[in-house]
């Protein structure tokens, strides 16, 4: 097995999945959240500098029919700050990601062997980007509604404040045209 030191790699390198299959490859980085755009959009402003810590391990595995197919375990932590849906305050959101993923030669072939199989297909490729794929599955474990399990503040139940008037009452109109025609 290839192990590369992590402080050789802080934002995730493009890998040669079939060089790096065969040998085995594990590496590991430390990044920071200001070099995902995608991730930056969804956190509050200080997220910059929260630290992204990241493996990936590329190896065969046999298939069902014994012949050697590449995998990615991937694994990613961080922590993102959101905008909590109750309170509005700022709230951190840990993520933790534990994914598998097979490859395959064609997007032909992964959607041919899509609703077939359990696991994540990717294609296989010279140039696989590795910082893409962490990006995407990060915003994919945010949860849909970012919110405290307990809110630090109380949170406004009412829909309106008591200091804001109540509205005038009209007099409804057709009870102004029943008067009218009880006269006749």
């Amino acid at each position: 097995m290839i192990s590369l030191p992590s402080n050789e790699h802080k934002h995730p390198p493009k890998l040669d999945i079939r060089h790096a299959a065969p040998s085995h490859l594990q590496i590991e980085g430390h990044d920071v959240l200001s070099n995902y755009e995608r991730l930056i959009q969804e956190a509050n402003v200080l997220a910059g500098r929260n630290p992204l810590h990241w493996t990936a391990r590329v190896e065969l595995h046999p298939s069902a029919a014994g012949q050697p197919e590449s995998w990615l375990h991937l694994t990613v932590e961080t922590s993102l700050p959101q905008t909590c849906q109750r309170c509005l305050g700022s709230v951190d959101v840990s993520v933790q990601v534990d994914r598998e993923f097979r490859f395959v030669e064609s997007e032909a072939v992964a959607e041919q062997q899509d609703d077939e199989c359990e696991e994540d297909l990717l294609v296989t490729s010279r140039e696989f980007d590795l910082a893409a794929l962490i990006e995407d599955e990060v915003l994919m474990a945010l949860p849909l509604v970012p919110r405290h399990e307990t809110c630090p503040v109380g949170v406004k139940m009412a829909v309106a404040d008591e200091d804001f008037d109540a509205p005038v009452e009209k007099p409804n109109p057709f009870a102004v045209l029943a008067k009218l025609k009880s006269k006749d």
